[in-house]
């Protein structure tokens, strides 16, 4: 249930661009969890990459989808949060995480979406 409640913050974080295009009174709840953006990345992050492990060893397909878009949507969040304190004293590192982020930041509003999609599932399948 954690999990599914983080994968939602993280897609709505992810997706802010196009949920305030589509509802411009979503803002100010964006705004309130826009401040724990990095941190939030940082968990989904870890949890996404503890996820891809445990779901090796268990066939989940939903736990598995989560895990993995927890994983790119964490790391684009946290990635000024990655660089500030990882990344920071190794040119070369900074430069291939850029490289990295370039081509992925393109997916985050639509990883965010299914990120939301499939926490709500999780949800739902609980119940």
């Amino acid at each position: 249930m954690l999990s599914a409640i983080i994968a939602i913050f993280g897609g709505i974080i992810a997706a802010a661009g196009l949920i305030v295009a589509k509802k411009p009174n979503a803002q100010e709840l964006i705004d309130k969890i826009t401040p724990y953006q990095g941190w939030i990345g940082v968990i989904l992050t870890i949890w996404g990459v503890l996820g891809i492990i445990g779901s090796l060893s268990v066939f989940s397909i939903i736990g598995l989808a989560i895990s993995v878009v927890e994983f790119v949507v964490g790391f684009l969040l946290a990635y000024s949060l990655i660089s500030k304190y990882l990344l920071e004293k190794n040119e070369t590192a900074k430069q291939k995480g850029q490289e990295l982020r370039a081509k992925l930041i393109k997916y985050q509003a639509p990883a965010g979406i299914i990120l939301i999609v499939l926490g709500v599932l999780s949800i739902l399948r609980i119940f």
